[in-house]
């Protein structure tokens, strides 16, 4: 968990259950474990779009922060709230801008394979972000470079960031836009056994400003979604 420092004039113009929400972040950050992993809790999900010849055409994405991270991020980004506890429209444009701008060795959370091989995405496009429930909801569309034909193939998205720092999960059910009533989309959760239970151990041993050295590390922890059109 990361120092969620919110200043006093974003309180100042918060909700008070938003401020009582603040001090609660800033207070777990002395009452949890040193060491822990992963440090930031993001639910969410898929949606797969389809061109007009029935082509996986590209996936829309949406990420829901917990709510101590979205308390971090406004108050780094020295956003505020309205008095009735919203987001601003120049502030939500502020935020799609610094959300937006992604470090070049980020491949987001959306990890599509076609027949078990990698299918490379776009970079984000069309983002656009909304307070919810004092929760912060981005969403973004990534185009797959070429689009796939899945009548004879299956394709599999896994929902993961590569260290394992941002825990991803799928609570939005995907949806299938454009496509033909013969494509399914099913999620699989993921499910711990005795060996994930080895793997999470030795990353809670690991400090706040560590990452592990196991690669794409994440993905043993996916949750992941299927997606198949009967030929």
């Amino acid at each position: 968990m990361r120092i969620h420092d919110l200043s006093s004039s974003t309180c100042e113009r918060a909700t008070a259950p938003l401020c009582a929400l603040a001090f609660a972040a800033a207070l777990l950050v002395f009452i949890l474990p040193a060491q822990a992993h992963p440090h930031v809790f993001v639910d969410g999900g898929v949606d797969f779009v389809f061109d007009e010849s029935g082509k996986l055409d590209a996936l829309k994405v949406t990420w829901l922060y917990d709510e101590f991270e979205s308390l971090y991020i406004l108050s780094s980004n020295k956003l505020s709230l309205t008095a009735d506890g919203k987001l601003g429209e120049e502030d939500r444009q502020q935020l799609i801008r610094l959300r937006s701008n992604w470090p070049d060795d980020f491949e987001g959370s959306a990890h599509l394979s076609v027949d078990g091989a990698a299918v490379q995405l776009s970079r984000p496009a069309d983002f656009d972000a909304n307070l919810i429930n004092g929760q912060l909801q981005m969403t973004f569309t990534r185009h797959l470079d070429q689009p796939v034909q899945l009548n004879r193939s299956k394709a599999e998205l896994a929902f993961y960031e590569a260290t394992y720092f941002y825990a991803f999960a799928v609570t939005k059910n995907p949806r299938l836009l454009g496509a033909e009533s013969s494509c399914t989309a099913n999620v699989i959760p993921f499910e711990a056994d005795a060996q994930d239970d080895v793997l999470k151990s030795a990353l809670a041993k690991l400090s706040r400003e560590e990452t592990p050295d196991i690669a794409d590390v994440g993905a043993f922890f996916a949750d992941r979604i299927t997606l198949q059109c009967a030929s």
